[in-house]
Formats: C-alpha cells, sequence, structure tokens
C-alpha cells in the first residue's frame, strides 16, 4: 500500500492503446510527496502526460492501481488542477469569466469566489487585464490565465504539462521563474501574491533538463518503448538556484548522461533468433535524412568531434530530439558514439566530400546493411507486380518490430527509401513499390 501522506499515487501500471497492440506505459510505479516540486522528464513519447493523466484520474489504467492518499481512487483526484501548453481559454469570455470557471462545481461562497479570482489574477500579474479577451493578450498573458484559473480551484496538487513549450525563450524563462518564486513564497510572509495555501505539490512535466533541475525537488527521468522510469533523482541544490553555478552544470551533465546512455547504448552482441520465432528488426528513428545530413556538417565543423552536452547548445530542437538524429547518424555508420562524445566516422567523412550522386550510392549501400530495408526490398521484389499496399507492410512492421508506433515509422521509412532511391511510395493508393535506380 501507498503511503497515505502521498497526495497520487500510482502501483505497477501500465496503459496500452489499439486493444492492446500498442504499450504506451509499462509497469510505472510513482508517488507524489507533499511540499515537492515533482519533475517528470523525458524525450517526446515516452508516455509523461499519459502518467499523469492516469494519476489524476483523466485516464483509467489497463493494469496496476492508481491511488489518492493512499485510497484507491474513483473518478478524477479530487484536488488537483490542470495547466496545458495550448492554454485552453474560451475565447468568448474575458480573463476573469475564464478564471471564474474554474470555480464550477464549487460549493463557494459568491463572495469567497469573487475574493479569490481576484486574488489569483493579481497572484499571476494581470490584475490590470480582468477584462480582456484572450485575443488582446500575448502567449505569456494567457498562459497567466491558465495559471490562474488552475489556482482558483485551490488545488492540493497542480500539473503543469509543459506549460512552457508554446511561448518564445524570453516569456518562457520569465513565467519559470515566477512560478518558481510563487513557489518559494509558500514558506515566506503573508500577502495576496502568495498562492493558495491548500497547494501542497507540483507535477511539472518537461523535455528540457534545465527546467526540472531549476524547479524540481525530485527528477523522474523516463525511457521508450515503451515507457517506463529509469531513474528518480532527488535534487538538494539548495535555493535560490543558478543556472550558472557548478552544482546546477554538474546535475544537469549528470542527467544528460543517463538520457544518452537511454538513447544511444552500446550495441549489445546480437543474439541467435529462437526457431520458430520471427526475427525481430531495429526500427529506424522519426527523423529525416537532410537532419542526419546537417548533423554530420555540424560535427566537422567542429573538428570531427562534438560530446552531446554541446551539441545540444548547438541545436535548437528538443534534446531527445537531437539525440534520435545521432542514431541516425549511428545506423548509417557515419557517426560513432563512444560515452557522450559524437565523432564522425571516415565513411562519415568521405560521405560529405561527394557529390549528390556520390552520396545516393553511399547512402543506398548503407541503408541495404540495415535489417528493417534489406526486409522491405526483399519483399518488394517477391510481390506480385513489385507492389505492397502500405498495410501490408505495416502488418508486417508490427509483427517484427520492438515498437508498435508503426505510422511514424512507416513515413519514415518511404521518406529515406525516396531519397536512396530504394523504393517508391504512391499516396493516392498508399502503395510502395519496388524502383529501380537511375543509371
Amino acid at each position: 500500500m501507498a503511503d497515505n501522506n502521498s497526495i497520487s499515487a500510482v502501483r505497477n501500471v501500465c496503459v496500452t492503446f489499439d486493444s492492446g497492440n500498442r504499450i504506451i506505459l509499462e509497469d510505472v510505479s510513482l508517488d507524489v510527496a507533499p511540499n515537492e516540486i515533482l519533475a517528470i522528464l523525458g524525450p517526446s513519447g515516452c508516455g509523461k502526460s499519459t502518467l499523469v493523466r492516469v494519476m489524476v484520474g483523466l485516464i483509467r489504467p489497463t493494469k496496476g492501481e492508481v491511488l489518492a492518499h493512499g485510497q484507491p481512487l474513483e473518478g478524477l483526484h479530487p484536488g488537483i488542477a490542470l495547466v496545458f501548453q495550448n492554454f485552453g481559454l474560451f475565447p468568448w469570455l474575458t480573463v476573469r469569466q475564464n478564471v471564474e470557471m474554474a470555480l464550477s462545481g464549487l460549493d463557494v461562497q459568491p463572495e469567497e469566489a469573487q475574493e479569490r479570482v481576484v486574488r489569483c489574477i493579481d497572484t499571476v500579474g494581470l490584475g490590470g487585464h480582468q477584462d480582456a479577451f484572450p485575443k488582446e493578450l500575448s502567449g505569456g498573458m494567457k498562459q497567466r490565465v491558465g495559471i490562474a484559473r488552475a489556482l482558483a480551484r485551490a488545488p492540493e496538487l497542480l500539473c503543469m504539462d509543459e506549460p512552457f513549450s508554446a511561448l518564445d525563450v524570453f516569456t518562457a524563462e520569465s513565467l519559470r521563474s515566477e512560478i518558481y518564486n510563487l513557489w518559494i513564497a509558500r514558506s515566506g510572509p503573508t500577502d495576496r501574491l502568495r498562492p493558495p495555501s491548500s497547494l501542497k505539490s507540483i507535477i511539472m512535466i518537461t523535455h528540457l533538463i534545465e527546467e526540472a533541475v531549476f524547479l524540481a525537488d525530485r527528477i523522474v527521468i523516463m525511457g521508450t518503448m515503451p515507457g517506463h522510469i529509469r531513474q528518480i533523482l532527488p535534487n538538494t541544490l539548495p535555493h535560490p538556484r543558478d543556472y550558472q553555478s557548478a552544482e546546477f552544470l554538474k546535475m544537469v551533465q549528470q542527467i544528460h548522461c543517463i538520457i544518452v546512455t537511454e538513447h544511444m547504448p552500446d550495441e549489445p552482441a546480437a543474439e541467435a533468433v529462437p526457431t520458430g520465432q520471427l526475427p525481430t528488426m531495429e526500427p529506424i528513428p522519426p527523423v529525416e535524412l537532410g537532419q542526419v545530413f546537417g548533423l554530420l556538417e555540424i560535427v566537422q565543423d567542429h573538428n570531427g568531434r562534438v560530446d552531446v552536452f554541446t551539441l545540444e547548445k548547438l541545436t535548437d530542437v528538443e534534446f531527445g530530439h537531437t539525440l534520435a538524429v545521432v542514431m541516425a547518424g549511428e545506423m548509417l555508420d557515419f557517426l560513432d558514439t563512444p560515452k557522450e562524445m559524437v565523432l564522425l566516422t571516415e565513411l562519415g567523412r568521405r560521405f560529405l566530400h561527394q557529390d549528390a550522386a556520390g552520396r545516393q550510392a553511399i547512402l543506398r549501400e548503407q541503408m541495404l546493411k540495415l535489417d528493417l530495408f534489406r526486409f522491405i526490398v526483399l519483399r518488394l521484389e517477391r510481390a506480385p507486380q513489385k507492389q505492397l499496399p502500405k498495410e501490408i507492410v505495416e502488418e508486417d512492421l508490427v509483427m517484427r518490430l520492438l515498437t508498435r508506433d508503426v505510422e511514424p515509422l512507416f513515413n519514415t521509412i518511404v521518406e529515406w527509401g525516396r531519397s536512396s532511391e530504394l523504393f517508391g511510395y504512391a499516396p493516392t493508393t498508399e502503395t510502395l513499390y519496388l524502383a529501380e535506380p537511375e543509371s
């Protein structure tokens, strides 16, 4: 049983979609303790949002149990409020009216409700905009309304699902600091800018390591395929936290290393496939080949050697996606990844010095070394008229791959196959066909 002090907890939770064919979460256990900010960190597709929705009762798990204060959760958790990345405001309502919507269904006297709405609007710095409509507000101001609306419910647990990802970097940093200051103010002197006294904890979903280290007391690092908890790290950095302090940077580097081992593990020795079982194939990352080629250029510009920490600073994309591009380059033998380093291989250098035809020849040769593409080409060679419907290819992939998320993988396969002229794809008929390379 969970500790009765836990605001929310899950035990051995599994979540599957598509009649069990798509595994989102597998055997996840987690508690949210009082008086903490819990950050859930991981790449896109690892099930972060699904996990939080299970914890608050929006999604019922396929297996496992969900608890609130140690008791089985029935329906929605009574003490939660949610803040989403897309704001979720009613465009026909003013700021005040949007915040008032949070009180629907609550047993709150009109006078208390009015005072609470005003206080929450003031808390997020929108005191002069009560009568403004969402179309009159900037992105940062809209998210402030969303936060005020969540606080107006006087929740004990505030759940924030990547609340700053839709904002520009400057606005995001401003709001991040305001949330941090509001949380710290809970133990400070009483004033009207403090969050509701009922607020005990915050769950923050993020894919940014620095954001997690800056805000959280505990950091949950999730892995993918399927979603699972890799590690939970306590964050004992003292307040106020400084992005540039040695201790802060050390913890960021530690988490980088944990994530890197998830996405770029040393390759194990191949295992024999038992008789009667279909051989499995490694899926390719859902990235465009143009991004892989751009990464090769970046690494070459750094003398063919760059660490992933520096690489993350050089790319303006999610770190998990950067690692996926690195994985793709490594699968094609253009890159090597010892520990946290990304190295340009001799083949990678040769590829960059070729013209378009030379690059395509090398790419084609390297792709045919991957089990996935060898399998598809062989299936097409044996198919009637050397053509296969998309649904047949996807069924084959489901039977032989370690992932069930086939749709984005199929789209990536088509893009890679077209670029190397291994095969073509007719979108109107959703048919894959074998294409001979041009001489």
